[in-house]
């Protein structure tokens, strides 16, 4: 298997968190179950004409255009593995979405969609298949998103203010809206039409988030411990949002073999 990351170029840094390369034509498994983290993505297939759709289930297998668009998530969902074959992809900052492509990011909310719907270019298939190494290959994505950027594609100021009050310093909705100098009500819209999710969504996303980072590096703690650390009020809490969003338990999630973070093996 080959996979790399990279950061992408410094004008897009603000709007994209990353560019990845997956090359894995010979899985053990033929369904991973993938977690939400409060990011939406763009995913290309380079071995074939189509990305498969599981289902919510996992079971199904029907055929969605090679190039989507990933919007962001509140529960998890099924890849076949299949697909791995060779994919790169972009991971989208929150909040990025909506500047880069000039649509709300909320209209995307679980779904995936064929990325023609934004990104009028026929030809970023063929552009991306043409470089023979990995490595050229997210050059080329790099240099193909930077040419969507003009003048104004600046993050909303709202919406990285209220995720540094959110996130950076615990404050509940109403306090943060209130911190800002805008209505509650309108802090929420504007926030969902950016990141494509609630702010108290988000703020769940984002912990669970964190357990799982957490759990992925092997932190050994009790349960309770790492639920505080977290941000969650106790670790009933924790346990109920934490199977919420990826179907799964803690100890299931710990004792399940995984490369990434966000993917686990279904047997």
């Amino acid at each position: 298997m080959i996979y790399l990351q990279q950061t992408p170029s410094p004008l897009l840094r603000s709007l994209v968190g990353s560019l990845w390369y997956c090359r894995a034509p010979h899985g053990s498994h033929s369904r991973e179950r993938v977690l939400p983290n409060g990011c939406m993505q763009i995913v290309f297939n380079l071995s074939r004409n189509y990305l498969t759709d599981c289902g919510k289930n996992g079971t199904e297998s029907l055929h969605l255009p090679c190039a989507i668009i990933s919007g962001a998530v509140a529960r998890y969902g099924f890849v076949d593995t299949a697909d791995m074959e060779e994919l790169c992809g972009i991971l989208i900052r929150p909040g990025g979405f909506a500047r880069l492509f000039h649509e709300r990011a909320d209209l995307f909310f679980e779904q995936s969609i064929g990325l023609d719907a934004v990104w009028t270019d026929p030809t970023f298939i063929e552009k991306l298949s043409e470089p023979r190494t990995p490595r050229e290959k997210l050059k080329t994505l790099d240099a193909l998103l930077t040419s969507l950027l003009d003048n104004h594609q600046q993050r909303h100021e709202i919406v990285d203010h209220s995720m540094h009050l959110l996130l950076q310093k615990s404050l509940i909705i109403a306090q943060c809206a209130h911190s800002i100098g805008i209505s509650e009500r309108y802090l929420s819209r504007v926030f969902r039409e950016h990141v494509g999710l609630s702010p108290k969504l988000f703020c769940r996303v984002w912990r669970f988030q964190s357990a799982t980072r957490s759990l992925h590096q092997g932190v050994d703690i009790p349960w309770a411990e790492l639920a505080l650390s977290c941000g969650y009020y106790d670790q009933s809490h924790f346990a109920n949002d934490f199977r919420a969003f990826s179907g799964i338990d803690p100890t299931t999630y710990s004792r399940h073999p995984r490369l990434w973070q966000n993917h686990v093996a279904v047997p």
